[in-house]
């Protein structure tokens, strides 16, 4: 049996810290389904389809990784990918809280979904999308913190082009 687990988000944009909770959760699970979230009330910066694009671009070389739009709840997903778990990642004790209640109810909704925490590489746990989009917003440097497609994407929407 594959043991597959879904990791949800907005991923706007993907991080490296991302990046890290997926290759975490490749050493529990055969398969990682990244649930990209169709979700207009956030106002996010990227539309789904170019966030979408970017995940898979990020994960290209990565078997056994795959990603997908999602809108709705989560446990319909879990179900759709025929998964068992939920995979999420923590950077610090505060991320806790909001994902325990988020489990909790992912649970009650369906006893036999399990969550799963992976805790962030050390390097990562200041690292969160809206952190990066508000220093690329101000002219900041994100290139190591993101992806290469994502630095590029950051690069253009805000028309900087880095001197090579």
């Amino acid at each position: 049996m594959i043991r597959t687990a879904i990791y949800p988000g907005t991923f706007d944009p993907i991080t490296l810290g991302h990046v890290d909770v997926v290759r975490r959760g490749m050493k529990l699970f055969d398969r990682i389904v990244i649930g990209v979230a169709e979700n207009p009330g956030k106002g996010p910066m990227f539309d789904v389809d170019t966030r979408l694009a970017m995940v898979r671009d990020t994960f290209a070389e990565e078997s056994g990784v795959e990603a997908v739009r999602f809108s709705g709840l989560l446990v319909d997903l879990v179900h759709q990918q025929k998964a068992t778990a939920i995979l999420r990642g923590l950077r610090a004790a505060s991320d806790f809280e909001y994902e325990f209640q988020m489990a909790t109810m992912n649970r009650r909704l369906d006893e036999s979904i399990e969550t799963v925490f992976v805790m962030a590489r050390e390097d990562y746990t200041f690292v969160s999308s809206r952190f990066i989009r508000e220093i690329s917003s101000m002219g900041g440097d994100v290139a190591e913190l993101v992806p290469d497609v994502v630095a590029h994407a950051l690069r253009s929407h805000y028309g900087r082009h880095r001197s090579e």
